[in-house]
C-alpha cells in the first residue's frame, strides 16, 4: 500500500492517478472526502498521532514538506511499518542563498527524512506549470495578465512528470538516497507561456510585466506573508534560484521525454473555459 498526502493537490492527485493506472494499491490522505480513484483515509499531518488508520499497512509515502513536526511524523511512520518515503521538496534548499522562509522549510523537511531511518529519494523540481492556473481570475475578467518576474525564464515542469517519477521511486529498487532534479523541456518567460495558452483557448492574450514593486503589493494584497515575498524576490528578483536549467531526469526515469507546456495547456484547457473551475 502506497500513502499519497497532499492527494488533491496539483501533484499528488496525479501521484494517486498514476498509481492507479499502474495497478497499485494507494490510499489518498485527505482532510474531507474527494473525487480520487483511490481509498480514502482522513488525517492530519500536523498531528502525527492522527494518522494511524491511514498508515495501516503502508510501506510507501509520498511525502510533502513543511509540516509542523517532521522528524515526530516520520517516527510515527517508521513505528506503523512505512519502509520508504519520496518526498517533494525544492531547488530552494540548494539556492545561492538559503536564508530564508521557504528554504529553511524545505531543508528542515529534506534533514527529518535523511534522518529518519526510512529509504528516502528527494524529487526537486523547478515550477510547476499548474501555476499558471493562478492567472485564471484575471483571464476570466479580461485578456491581460500582469504577473511579476517578467523577464526570468523558467523550465517549468508538469505535475504529471513529476508524479510519474515519484510512482518510479515509490515502486522500484535503486532509488533510495538519491536527489532527482526535475524541469520541463525548455526554458520561457512568462510571455510565452501565455503565448502558447493564448493559442491553445483560441483567444488573442497579453502580458504585462509588474515592476518589482507592483509585484511585491499584488502578492501581499493576495495574502502572502511577507516572510514569502522575501523569498521569491531574492529567488527570482536577485537571481539567486536558477530554474532555467533543463534536466534529464524524467526521460532517464521514465524513458519519455518531458512534456511542454503546450501538452500542459492542452490538457487543462478545461480550468481555463469552464467558469469556477480552478
Amino acid at each position: 500500500m502506497i500513502l499519497v498526502t497532499g492527494a488533491t493537490g496539483n501533484v499528488g492527485g496525479e501521484v494517486v492517478r498514476a498509481l492507479a493506472r499502474a495497478g497499485e494499491s494507494v490510499r489518498a490522505l485527505v482532510r474531507r472526502p474527494a473525487d480520487l480513484p483511490a481509498e480514502q483515509a482522513v488525517g492530519d499531518l500536523d498531528e502525527p498521532d492522527s494518522l494511524g488508520p491511514a498508515l495501516d499497512g503502508v510501506r510507501g509515502v509520498f511525502l510533502l514538506p513543511g509540516y509542523r513536526d517532521m522528524p515526530g511524523l516520520l517516527a510515527r511512520m517508521r513505528r506503523s511499518g512505512v519502509e520508504r518515503v519520496v518526498l517533494l521538496s525544492s531547488l530552494a534548499t540548494v539556492a545561492t542563498d538559503t536564508d530564508n522562509v521557504l528554504s529553511q522549510y524545505m531543508i528542515g523537511s529534506e534533514t527529518a527524512v535523511r534522518e529518519s531511518g526510512l529509504a528516502w529519494t528527494f524529487l526537486r523540481p523547478n515550477a510547476f506549470m499548474s501555476n499558471a492556473l493562478r492567472w485564471l481570475p484575471q483571464l476570466r475578467a479580461g485578456d491581460v495578465v500582469r504577473d511579476a518576474f517578467g523577464a526570468v525564464p523558467v523550465a517549468s515542469v508538469d505535475p504529471y512528470d513529476i508524479a510519474a517519477v515519484a510512482v518510479r521511486a515509490l515502486l522500484d529498487p535503486g532509488y533510495e538516497g538519491q536527489v532527482l532534479e526535475l524541469s520541463g523541456p525548455e526554458p520561457l518567460l512568462p510571455a510565452e507561456r501565455l503565448a502558447v495558452l493564448a493559442e491553445v483557448l483560441g483567444r488573442d492574450l497579453r502580458f504585462q510585466a509588474l515592476s518589482d514593486a507592483e509585484g511585491r503589493a499584488d502578492m501581499a494584497r493576495a495574502g502572502v506573508p511577507e516572510p514569502y515575498i522575501e523569498a521569491f524576490f531574492g529567488f527570482y528578483g536577485d537571481g539567486t534560484l536558477d530554474e532555467s536549467r533543463v534536466y534529464p531526469t524524467v526521460e532517464r526515469v521514465t524513458g519519455r521525454p518531458p512534456r511542454g507546456f503546450r501538452a500542459w495547456a492542452t490538457a487543462h484547457r478545461g480550468a481555463f473555459t469552464e467558469p469556477g473551475q480552478d
